[in-house]
Order: structure tokens, then sequence, then C-alpha cells
């Protein structure tokens, strides 16, 4: 008989989103040390580690524009694609994405293996980027984790998307909660003001979906085929 008082809270959690999370919480347990004088000396500043990280791990279209027009490609500039989600600009952007990743990566790896799991949250962060590059101008750069969480979320509306059809239900139920997050980011733009790295976001919860679809065998067709007979 198992003792559920000596049962690890972690045992819930697929391994694979565990690590995604421990990735990005060492990375803020660094800054923390850095703001805190255990790393760099007193004098290295509370922010600099933070700094430090934006500039070597953030994502800049600028970057990618460069290696189209000159047909180059650098390894520099690639793993940003896939560095920009590990590291954030504050403490609470973090921990947001950390409980997104925990809540939406479970759902998705007890119905997918862990390699999908790893697809959409790396797939969405680079279609993010993509997608970003190609419709904003400027050169804002992506940092933290929210396109590929929002991967996570269009993982797990796939599979909402599926279960409404399985009970016949409607839907378009399954795109409520991106729905919900779409509204508030509405509001938050006409009280606080926005960038475009909505965009990136945005883009990243389509990728998601699509890596899922992709990701059951058939899936793509059936969907396609409910769309032309409506």
């Amino acid at each position: 008989m198992v003792d559920a008082n000596n049962t690890s809270p972690f045992n819930a959690v697929p391994r694979v989103v565990v690590l995604l999370c421990l990735v990005i919480a060492a990375g803020e347990l660094v800054f923390w040390a850095g703001s805190a004088g255990l790393i760099g000396g007193m004098g290295y500043g509370s922010n600099a580690l933070r700094l430090e990280a934006v500039a070597q791990f953030s994502y800049f279209p600028d970057a990618t524009r460069w290696m189209l027009q000159v047909g180059e490609l650098r390894l520099d500039y690639l793993w940003r694609f896939v560095t920009y989600p590990f590291v954030h600009t504050s403490f609470v952007e973090a921990v947001f994405v950390i409980v997104f990743t925990l809540a939406l990566g479970k759902m998705t790896a007890e119905s997918f293996p862990a390699w999908v799991v790893l697809a959409v949250f790396f797939g969405a962060a680079i279609a993010g980027a993509l997608i970003y590059t190609l419709l904003v101008s400027d050169n804002t750069p992506l940092i933290g984790g929210f396109p590929a969480a929002y991967g996570l979320i269009g993982s797990y509306t796939f599979l909402m998307w599926v279960g409404y059809g399985a009970m016949g239900a409607n839907r378009l139920n399954a795109f409520r909660l991106i729905g919900f997050l779409l509204g508030i980011q509405l509001l938050f733009g006409v009280l606080f003001g926005s960038n475009n790295t909505w965009i990136a976001e945005f883009a990243g919860f389509g990728a998601g979906f699509v890596i899922a679809a992709l990701a059951v065998p058939g899936a793509i067709g059936r969907i396609a085929a409910r769309l032309r007979q409506r």
C-alpha cells in the first residue's frame, strides 16, 4: 500500500514537462544569485545577469532578416530560436510561463509521447519567431516562454476539439481558453499599451494546434474533410 503522505507531488507531472520548467527556474535562480551578490560580486548589479542573458539569448528579428538577405546561416543567430523561451524579463513573467507549461504541458503529455511535447514547445517558439519576423518591421526582441506556452495551449485545444467532436458537442467550445486569453491581451493593450510580441504568442498557439494534429495519424485529413463539408 502506498503512503499518500510520502508520494511526490511531481509524480503526476510527466518528466519532460518538469524538465522544461526546471530549466526556466534554473535561470531565475542564477539571476537571484546575481542580485544577492553570490555571482559576480556585490558590485555587479541586481539586473546585470538578466540583462546579459537577454542580450545573449533573446531573439532579434533583424538577425533572421540579415541571414535571409545574404543567404548565410549562423549558429549564434539560429540557436536564439530555441533559447529565448528560457530567459524572462522578470521573475513574475517566468512564474506565469512555468504555471502555463506545467498545466498545459501535463495535459498534452498525458495524451502524447514526450517527443510531441518537445515538438510543440520548441516548434511553437520557432514558428512564433518566424511569423513575428514576417509581420513586424522593427527589431523589438522576443524574450520569454509565452510563445512556447501558447503552443501547449494549442495542443490542448486540439485535444479538446477532438473530444468535443467525439461527444457530438460544439467543437468551437475548444477555443474558449484562447478566446479568453485574446480578450485579456486586448484589454491590457487598451489599458497599458502593448508591443507586437502578441503576434508570436498566437502564432505559437496555431503551431501547437497543427503539430498536435500532425502527431495523430489521419487527423489533418479528417479536419480538412469536415471543413469542406461546411
